[in-house]
């Protein structure tokens, strides 16, 4: 499962930059070819996944895009400390669309969200947080969260201290942060 052909990344790619022109932001020829296709190894990029692109990440800070499609999701997980660190503190900045964004807390009594088919024992935390073009949200170290596009698709700039995705601890054991991908047969 864990594993994504060339060709549906670069379709992906296609479509986040086409997403990025549509919303104003300017990529450079580098950032598009570059476009992160995450699709956590579940097999379904249109309904678990993410795009992104990564301006600068080092051991002070961080500074992202996050693309999702229409209702795509980006699973349940969470930031661990890492050393002396106490794990990363992110805010999401929506930038287009909309996002529902959900965090530890006091449940919503209807979650607007579609919970991704087949997943969705894996998501266990329901404080909602909506978010529109020009709000933003802080996710503090070591709290669970979930994030879904609404019907637009979303597009989501992420500031935080230093990023190391591969200590995220994911919900779903069947998560892959970094599938592989593999070349096309002809």
């Amino acid at each position: 499962m864990g594993v994504i052909k060339r060709s549906e990344v670069r379709a992906a790619q296609a479509r986040t930059a086409e997403l990025f022109a549509r919303s104003g932001i300017v990529m450079t020829p580098e950032e598009i070819a570059n476009i992160e296709v995450a699709t956590f190894g579940l097999g379904d990029l249109e309904k678990e996944g993410l795009e992104l692109v990564t301006y600068v990440n080092n051991e002070r800070y961080c500074a992202k895009e996050l693309v999702l499609f229409p209702y795509q999701t980006c699973p349940e997980h969470l930031h661990p400390p890492v050393g002396d660190d106490p794990g990363k503190t992110e805010t999401f900045r929506c930038r287009a669309g909309k996002v529902l964004l959900y965090v530890e807390g006091e449940p919503a009594e209807r979650v607007q969200a579609r919970l991704p088919e087949g997943s969705e024992a894996y998501y266990t935390v329901f404080h909602e947080v909506e978010l529109a073009p020009g709000q933003q949200y802080t996710i503090q170290p070591g709290t669970k969260h979930w994030f879904q596009a609404g019907a637009d698709g979303a597009i989501v700039s992420e500031f935080s201290s230093t990023s190391r995705d591969e200590f995220d601890i994911f919900t779903d054991p069947r998560v892959e942060r970094i599938p592989a991908i593999v070349e096309d047969v002809e």
